[in-house]
């Protein structure tokens, strides 16, 4: 029996698992095909360009990732699993209810002055390169996007609750509605109001994604009261725990904002090629980083509760080495493959967009090993050394950003290059803490295994080389038939020679793979001959 109950749980866990991984790479996609279409059907330069359009989202995502993304994804979802535990459903939905009522007050007044303001924060503080139609379509979309961050925070707040009571399916698609309202907005309005459309894309793509979660909300016994009971402890909890990790993820909002501001003053244009490299460098931080770190973390917190630090230490670093041994080839891939993926998103073509996503594989690299790092950090309740680290590392940006992006340095490239730098920085500062806390943690034993994993690396770099030599990128290779196939060639050959040499130099992070394939290729069939 015991062992039947063992059963369904780790078949639930799997199933949640493939759910979410499935819908976050039909995520991305979702969000690659946004944008690769927002670009061939609006220019790149003039009066309706698409600079207008990246520009408006800053201020919102501003205040969504740093007041409720903050919230959700540490503040309020550990303490609402105990709460549970402790109280039951009903009292659940009560202190949901009040941290509910309070964003949403806030968020309303961030809308009235969003809403109120949007010109002068376009203008002043987003992007003042802007052309004077551009700032006026920025602005009329910023307007449009006002309420969103109100949509979304009680959004999250409704999937937070499902997911603590085991519903993950309204928490996985509900973003996807979003992303598709936004397309359908390209095609109703590209030839009417045009890039002013995608506003309202988006606005009734928020308002969409909350009516699928208030769907997922059925026989949840949903329970809302129009009050903020201050007396409630967890709830203060909530509020005590919010402020580190609301800060470090508004830190990153920031950066987003100055790159932007600097953008705008180095011509037309530039703020669409730098989000548009912003975005192909984004897809593998989430896919890979994210996700793994995500799997990882509970185990992780579990030795720790089990107070047995050194097989915390020994999950850390094997994730670490997976996860370097996972990103290196990856790493190549984009770096090489950096003008065929410009051209996916922009099929009319576009080098600059190349050359800054070229200057962007440095910080895929470390940015997908400080969702690690930072986890390391986490487990063991320090949200504040991460936090102390972004402070530094946000006005470093800053000042290179600054100093690298000018017209007569490296121009918009240089936001890139910056970007690299810091990347590398932060995560090097979070390993020397580290270290000097824990001086068992980077043995021998792991640094033997990550020069390994570089030397399978630069074979990998030889191959990656060689089949762009034969399958070039030539003027007129377009759409996804054309460059998907070359990209697929290639990628297949260099991550087989990946895997190949790693296994050569017996790397354990290969295994696993080989071991799957050679149950897919060598597993007998079966012939029924009767």
């Amino acid at each position: 029996m015991e062992q039947t109950v063992k059963k369904k749980k780790k078949q639930t866990i799997f199933n949640v698992a493939t759910l979410l991984v499935a819908t976050s790479i039909m995520g991305q996609i979702l969000g690659f095909l946004r944008t690769k279409l927002v670009n061939a059907h609006f220019p790149l330069v003039g009066p309706g360009s698409t600079d207008a359009y990246f520009a408006a989202f800053t201020i919102p995502d501003l205040f969504f990732y740093t007041i409720s993304a903050g919230a959700l994804g540490v503040a309020f979802m550990p303490v609402l699993s105990d709460y549970m535990r402790k109280n039951g459903r009903k009292a659940v939905w009560e202190l949901t209810a009040n941290l509910m009522n309070l964003l949403l007050i806030f968020m309303f007044v961030v809308g009235i002055i969003i809403l109120l303001f949007a010109r002068p924060l376009m203008h002043y503080v987003v992007a003042p390169g802007l052309t004077p139609q551009q700032l006026n379509n920025a602005t009329d979309i910023m307007r449009l996007l006002a309420f969103n961050p109100l949509l979304f925070t009680v959004s999250g707040i409704l999937t937070s609750v499902q997911q603590t009571l085991g519903r993950f399916f309204f928490y996985a698609v509900a973003p996807m509605i979003y992303n598709l309202s936004i397309i359908a907005s390209i095609f109703i309005f590209r030839n009417n109001i045009g890039i002013i459309g995608l506003g309202i894309g988006a606005m009734v793509g928020a308002v969409l994604q909350l009516c699928v979660v208030i769907i997922g909300l059925k026989e949840l016994n949903f329970y809302w009261h129009p009050r903020i009971d201050w007396r409630n402890t967890h709830f203060r909890m909530i509020l005590k725990n919010l402020p580190p990790r609301s800060i470090d993820q508004g830190m990153d909002q920031l950066e987003d904002i100055v790159e932007t501001h600097i953008a705008s003053g180095l011509g037309v244009g530039n703020i669409s090629n730098y989000n548009n490299a912003f975005i192909l460098s984004s897809a593998p931080v989430a896919l890979l980083g994210t996700a793994i770190a995500t799997a990882a973390f509970p185990h992780m917190n579990t030795r720790l509760s089990q107070r047995r630090p050194d097989l915390f230490r020994n999950e850390f670093l094997k994730v670490v080495r997976a996860m370097i041994w996972i990103t290196a080839p990856v790493v190549v891939l984009c770096y090489f493959c950096r003008g065929y993926l410009a051209r996916l998103i922009f099929s009319r073509g576009n080098d600059q967009i190349a050359v800054i996503f070229g200057f962007l594989t440095i910080s895929i690299f470390f940015q997908i090993l400080y969702s690690i790092i930072s986890r390391w950090y986490y487990a063991q309740k320090d949200t504040h050394t991460p936090l102390y680290v972004s402070f530094f590392t946000i006005s470093f940006n800053v000042i290179l950003a600054v100093t690298l992006a000018k017209p007569d340095v490296f121009g918009v490239a240089g936001l890139a290059i910056a970007q690299s730098i810091v990347s590398a920085s932060e995560v090097f500062i979070l390993v020397v803490i580290m270290i000097l806390r824990d001086r068992k943690l980077l043995n021998p034993i792991f640094w033997s295994g990550v020069l390994k994993i570089f030397s399978a690396t630069g074979f990998t770099v030889l191959a990656s080389f060689i089949m762009i030599t034969i399958l070039p990128l030539n003027l007129l290779d377009n759409g996804i038939v054309t460059l998907g196939s070359k990209l697929l060639i290639i990628t297949l050959v260099s991550l087989s020679v990946h895997i190949l040499v790693s296994m050569l130099f017996e790397l354990d992070e290969a295994r696993p793979i080989v071991s799957f394939m050679r149950k897919v290729i060598l597993k007998p069939v079966k012939i029924d001959f009767n």
